[in-house]
């Protein structure tokens, strides 16, 4: 991933996360995973990122985690979105929906 998409998914990146846990909870992996399969490879998110960011939007309760058993006997910790997130989605998806449309309105006229 280039410079400038590492820079385009830092201010992108909560909207990024609260839809991807939209459809279920996920725990780390696989967001991770997940982003890579829907943006075609093009957007990928490093631990050091994705975890402050996921920690960020529990703090401001648009998520919850939890703590589940694998078959190993350890535990993996998943995220899902809270009432609130759930709430909220919308409206950021909107307001994402209008930044990009005011982008391309600029851009799209070379």
């Amino acid at each position: 991933m280039g410079q400038s998409h590492r820079e385009l998914l830092k201010g992108s990146l909560d909207l990024l996360l609260l839809a991807l846990l939209e459809s279920g909870p996920l725990y780390g992996y696989q967001i991770v995973k997940e982003l890579r399969a829907r943006t075609e490879e093009v957007l990928q998110i490093k631990e050091g990122s994705l975890y402050p960011a996921l920690h960020r939007l529990e703090a401001a309760g648009l998520l919850e985690s939890y703590w589940e058993p694998r078959e190993d006997g350890a535990s993996r910790r998943y995220y899902r979105l809270s009432a609130t997130g759930r709430a909220a989605l919308p409206t950021r998806r909107a307001e994402w929906q209008r930044f990009t449309a005011a982008v391309a309105g600029v851009v799209g006229h070379g």
